[in-house]
């Protein structure tokens, strides 16, 4: 494999840890529409195709649409007065995008949650120098795993496919790199390690570190 020119990060379970306070938010709105909490880990298993399925999911299927969208708008709005409660990055990031950016590679995040938030918290965990942009679910037409905003950013960077990873915690990443034509890296510490064996990732990694030992390494 060739050197990647371009990495595009997943955010939530990808570049940070944001568990408890999705869950915490999540459950928030079921106290809100009074409704009983449910587990953090049955939360952790709805993220990752924003926040409107997030709470469809979390309301469950007997919530009107009405239900949903008053839903949304209580989360949205909780959750962004208590984003960076507990999140953090994960260990070993901020050191890997420190090693990758001295060798000059362009980095960016594509998320399905709302761009406002997204770029909110990575500027509030002091990683906006990393990234070249910071797209969120609403910055396009259509969210992850659609290729436009892979495109997008390929197009901003001048870079080729061939020279492009996607990085991700579930199979929404691996699908957007499929459907991008361009090359996936899988991590199984983030909230759905589960759903990355079909499809499968061209590279699967433990730890950020190893991601960038195969950026360097790879000539």
């Amino acid at each position: 494999m060739s050197r990647a020119d371009l990495l595009i990060f997943d955010l939530d379970g990808t570049l940070i840890d944001s568990k408890l306070d999705l869950a915490q938010a999540a459950n928030a709105t079921r106290t809100h529409m009074g409704m009983p909490a449910i587990s953090n880990e049955r939360v952790y298993s709805y993220v990752g195709n924003g926040a409107p399925v997030l709470i469809r999911r979390v309301l469950g299927d007997e919530a009107t649409e009405a239900q949903v969208q008053e839903g949304l708008e209580f989360f949205l709005e909780f959750y962004r007065d208590h984003m960076l409660d507990y999140t953090v990055l994960y260990p070993g990031v901020r050191e890997s995008l420190d090693r990758l950016r001295a060798v000059d590679v362009r980095m960016a995040v594509l998320t399905n949650k709302p761009v406002r938030i997204s770029r909110a918290i990575v500027e509030g965990l002091g990683a906006s120098a990393y990234f070249i942009q910071v797209y969120g679910g609403n910055s396009f037409d259509f969210k992850k795993p659609h290729p436009i905003g892979v495109d997008t950013l390929r197009q901003e960077c001048g870079a080729a496919r061939e020279r492009t990873v996607m990085v991700g915690d579930s199979s929404v990443d691996i699908q957007t790199a499929r459907n991008a034509q361009v090359k996936s890296c899988g991590v199984t510490y983030g909230f759905q390690p589960e759903t990355l064996v079909e499809p499968p990732p061209d590279l699967l990694v433990d730890r950020m570190e190893e991601l960038a030992d195969w950026v360097l390494s790879a000539s």
